[in-house]
């Protein structure tokens, strides 16, 4: 190899490692942007059904509101973690409980991923299909797993977005109220906007049975938005 084709190589490795360095430093910004204390509007819509029961009855729509304190409880370079407190009762009687905790990995390449009925696999995936990709896993006000999934956060034209559609039992609004399906689809948009973060969503509700394909019970659309407040 001639003397320039190297020193060109060189030079090609070390921007590579800046570029990658600049976009992993956005990815945290946009992660820890996350963080804070936010008013909460949590919107649900059941969008479309397939049901060959012509009795069907789709899920009400759901809108709540809430106060919640996101707290930034892990800060390592390739892992973060956000555990949210959510504010109950009026504000004369207000009391704090524990909610849900989104973690944040980069490059994680270990996965339990839902299979209907409280079933968990496990998935080792390698390493060129999560690379510079950071893994969200979305745990219960008890800790135990919800979802999780991995993809590359997007920083364009003003934007910082991270999409990713993965599997997950029935949320809670759901549980107590359904038993006609057995997975949820979740498609979920997070993306940093100016008044806070929006959780946008567009989920498939799935019967998932051993002996047929998954059949598409019916659609969702989500749309929870965290406005950012003192």
């Amino acid at each position: 190899m001639k003397k320039n084709q190297l020193l060109l190589l060189i030079a090609l490795s070390i921007s590579t490692s800046i570029f990658a360095q600049i976009k992993k430093s956005k990815d945290i910004a946009a992660i820890k942007k996350m963080c804070g204390c936010f008013e909460v509007t949590f919107n649900f819509s059941e969008t479309f059904n397939y049901s060959d029961d012509s009795l069907y009855i789709p899920s009400k729509n759901k809108t709540d509101r809430a106060l919640e304190l996101a707290l930034l409880i892990k800060d390592e370079n390739n892992e973060l973690s956000i555990q949210h407190l959510l504010q109950m009762g009026d504000n004369d009687n207000a009391y704090i409980v524990k909610h849900w905790r989104q973690d944040w990995q980069f490059q994680n390449k270990d996965f339990y991923m839902f299979n209907g009925d409280n079933n968990w696999l496990y998935v080792n995936k390698p390493y060129k299909e999560v690379r510079n990709q950071w893994s969200q896993k979305v745990y219960q006000v008890d800790d135990s797993p919800r979802y999780e999934g991995s993809s590359s956060w997007v920083h364009v034209d003003g934007k910082s977005y991270w999409e990713n559609t993965t599997d997950a039992p029935l949320p809670r609004r759901e549980r107590t109220k359904r038993s006609d399906y057995n997975v949820t689809e979740r498609g979920s948009r997070v993306e940093i906007m100016d008044y806070g973060w929006l959780h946008d969503q567009d989920n498939r509700k799935i019967i998932r049975t051993d002996s047929a394909d998954d059949f598409t019970l019916a659609k969702e659309k989500g749309y929870n938005t965290y406005k950012r407040v003192k």
